[in-house]
């Protein structure tokens, strides 16, 4: 049998990064959405979030390493997945890290997991992103709730594809999620965007704006575990797709990395 070829343009690399009780737990939910066992130090994950099957190569690094070493890693790295426990402050070690990738320009996501911890705060997740200079955070998805009161996610991409029936699916939820999906089409258009219906952006216009933003490390898409809710893991694989880098844009001259 022949070597299956694979376009460079579909392989994602991407690190993830945090406590390694959590980086495991993610890793872990990945592989078996993806409906494979975890056989190797660095899994391999196929997805397709549309017609093209796209082979994602995870490695986990733990933030509790030496730090010149979590330096190097970073440095190095073509996408990264930072995994923030909402319920526990970051502290400086987390800021540090954060700086390196932006230092670095290095393409990442935020995944924001413990929302029903009792202490949990996802804003204060946020603003820490927003405190460490260079990148935006720009949240895709938002808590209903938190600690005993959360209740799931609020997918607010999801509200591009679903206007004018937005309002009626999320119900009671809808005056939040609504202010929260102008916030952001308002970050991903760099200005804010008149009248009630900020929603006319095309969703694969939306896709290549973040995409383009958070390869030269401009923005940092932040999505949220559901768990306990849902161990769904499918919309943190689609922004693995959508939005982190192939090997081939890392080489690009836009990154201007100091190596």
């Amino acid at each position: 049998m022949g070597t299956k070829a694979i376009d460079p343009q579909s392989i994602r690399n991407v690190t993830v990064v945090g406590d390694p009780d959590e980086t495991g737990r993610v890793v872990h939910h990945l592989l078996r959405r993806s409906g494979k066992p975890r056989t190797s130090t660095e899994p391999v994950i196929h997805w397709a979030p549309g017609r093209a099957e796209h082979t994602i190569r995870v490695a986990e690094l733990s933030s509790r390493a030496p730090l010149a070493e979590l330096e190097r890693e970073i440095r190095v790295a073509d996408g990264l997945v930072f995994v923030v426990h909402a319920g526990r402050r970051g502290g400086p070690r987390l800021e540090t890290l954060l700086r390196v990738a932006d230092d670095h320009q290095v393409a990442r996501l935020c995944l924001i997991t413990g929302l029903d911890d009792p202490g949990a705060d996802f804003d204060r997740c946020v603003r820490t992103i927003a405190e460490t200079r260079g990148a935006t955070p720009l949240p895709l998805q938002i808590p209903i709730g938190s600690g005993a009161a959360f209740g799931g996610v609020i997918d607010l991409v999801q509200i591009l594809a679903l206007q004018p029936l937005a309002a009626e699916l999320y119900g009671p939820h809808w005056h939040l999620a609504e202010n929260r999906y102008r916030a952001l089409v308002d970050t991903v258009l760099d200005h804010p965007v008149p009248g009630p219906h900020p929603g006319e952006l095309p969703l694969n216009q939306f896709h290549h704006r973040v995409r383009r933003r958070t390869r030269i490390g401009d923005l940092v898409p932040i999505l949220c575990s559901a768990a306990p809710k849902s161990n769904d893991t499918a919309p943190l694989l689609d922004a693995m797709v959508r939005y982190l880098p192939s090997p081939l844009d890392v080489c690009q001259p836009e990154h201007a990395l100091d190596y």
